[in-house]
């Protein structure tokens, strides 16, 4: 970690639109960090899918130590239609959440002014939620293997990881961020299907949540979950979920107030002394990757959840105020979230916001 006043944050914009997102966002963070009388040393990292199809690797050998001596890192996306997915992920995003602890996947679910919902909502209510995802264990997990390949006799196996320390601290986390909101922590768990770690999760929820007796809890089933996410998603609060439910319900929760555009998230380690990492939510997205459509607005966000984290909070706050502002008009929102503007566009409008503030 860096001992020096401007905080240090290593950039890898990645594959696809995240090398088109991750610039526009990093002037914008400039800029707010400007105006707050502040500034960031970016270490721009070309890692990825086009590293791999040069070195055969996803990032040096030694990549976790060069991350280590930052504060932060922001990463764009990775996935490339010319490189298998299990090489990509496993090769870049899973060893930086593993090897840094990076136990809390946290991904706002909120409805802007000026975006209408994918969903009808009763008169004057409003989805504002927090997924709080476990991210070092559960259903993406190492553990397992295949055998006889190639053969009738070919078989897979894969272990979930569930373990008491895992799912308490995930639990407290939680329950620490709704006591900063409404009081009221969903678990989202699979129980009735799922016999053995499923069940271990709810009890151990339970145990830990009787810390917190300001706090309410409720469990629901996954599948009732989503459902609940599209037929009254107002009602949730902070959702605590395993890696795999948490992961699926933040993209449905994404689309529910507008795209996955707009889906911001952090990876918080552990571990004060390693670094975080942010990044949206959204893929690659090789479909529109070039076209000048990317909205950036999710990368932006994850960028101020990251300014949050480094207590830079004057620059933070008038960023996301800059950022409900692009959203209010459709010559400021991108096609995704019915609106007219190019990446560029975007990116000008909050420039000349912040510049001129």
């Amino acid at each position: 970690m860096s001992l020096n006043s401007a905080k240090r944050v290593a950039v890898i914009p990645g594959d696809g639109i995240g090398k088109e997102v991750i610039p526009v966002a990093v002037k914008v963070l400039d800029a707010a960090l400007h105006q707050a009388g502040l500034s960031i040393d970016w270490t721009w990292l070309d890692w990825g899918s086009d590293y791999f199809k040069v070195n055969g690797q996803m990032m040096p050998t030694d990549g976790i130590a060069q991350l280590s001596e930052f504060d932060c890192i922001f990463l764009g996306a990775i996935g490339d239609p010319e490189v298998p997915d299990d090489v990509t992920l496993w090769g870049l995003l899973m060893p930086i959440r593993r090897e840094f602890d990076l136990f809390v996947n946290l991904r706002p679910v909120r409805q802007f002014d000026g975006v209408r919902p994918n969903v009808q909502l009763p008169d004057g209510e409003h989805i504002n939620m927090l997924i709080v995802r476990e991210n070092t264990e559960g259903e993406y997990s190492e553990s397992g293997g295949r055998s006889f390949k190639g053969t009738c006799r070919e078989f897979a196996v894969q272990n979930d990881i569930f373990t008491r320390f895992g799912i308490e601290r995930i639990t407290r986390f939680a329950a620490e961020a709704a006591r900063n909101r409404r009081h009221k922590v969903t678990s989202v768990t699979k129980s009735n299907g799922i016999i053995h770690t499923m069940t271990f999760w709810d009890e151990v929820v339970a145990e830990t949540m009787q810390e917190y007796p300001d706090i309410e809890l409720s469990k629901k089933l996954i599948d009732a979950a989503a459902a609940e996410f599209v037929t009254r998603p107002q009602e949730f609060d902070v959702v605590v979920a395993s890696n795999l439910y948490g992961d699926i319900l933040s993209d449905l929760g994404s689309a529910t107030v507008g795209s996955l555009g707009i889906a911001a998230s952090a990876n918080l380690s552990a571990d004060p002394n390693m670094p975080s990492m942010f990044e949206p939510v959204h893929g690659s997205a090789p479909d529109i990757a070039g076209s000048g459509i990317a909205n950036p607005i999710a990368t932006i966000w994850s960028g101020v959840m990251m300014l949050e984290h480094l207590n830079l909070n004057k620059a933070a706050t008038s960023l996301m105020n800059a950022i409900e502002v692009s959203l209010l008009n459709p010559e400021t929102r991108t096609k995704d979230l019915r609106g007219t503007a190019s990446t560029a566009d975007v990116e000008h409008f909050l420039l000349d916001l912040l510049n001129n503030s």
